[in-house]
């Protein structure tokens, strides 16, 4: 997580991927499936998201069970990579974005599952 991150931006993140209030978000998971279309290809796939968090923080993000080594909060959005694709994940607006390399690109909506 950035070291320069605002205190409100993980509780609004935590909030946002929780649907919990602020001040009562407690220590545990959050599970996104993300229904993802990758272009030029037009293929779809179902991408899964989980979010740890303890009440002042996200502690880990993984995605299709696979640990991110590094992530950053910005607002509601947690951007980080994985085999060179550049993901963010809006948590507010329940939406992916990602890039690889600009030699593909995918969009797509996500819900919560657990």
């Amino acid at each position: 997580m950035s070291p320069g991150l605002r205190p409100g931006a993980v509780a609004a993140v935590l909030a946002a991927a929780t649907g919990l209030a602020q001040a009562a978000a407690p220590a545990g998971a959050t599970r996104l499936l993300c229904e993802v279309v990758y272009l030029p290809a037009r293929s779809t796939w179902s991408r899964t998201v989980d979010i740890g968090y303890d009440a002042h923080r996200i502690h880990a993000v993984r995605v299709g069970g696979v640990a991110v080594h590094a992530f950053a909060v910005r607002g509601t959005v947690i951007l980080t990579a994985l085999d060179n694709e550049r993901i963010q994940i809006d948590t507010a607006g329940l939406a992916w974005a990602s890039d690889f390399r600009g030699a593909a690109s995918g969009q797509g909506r996500c819900e919560r599952v657990d």
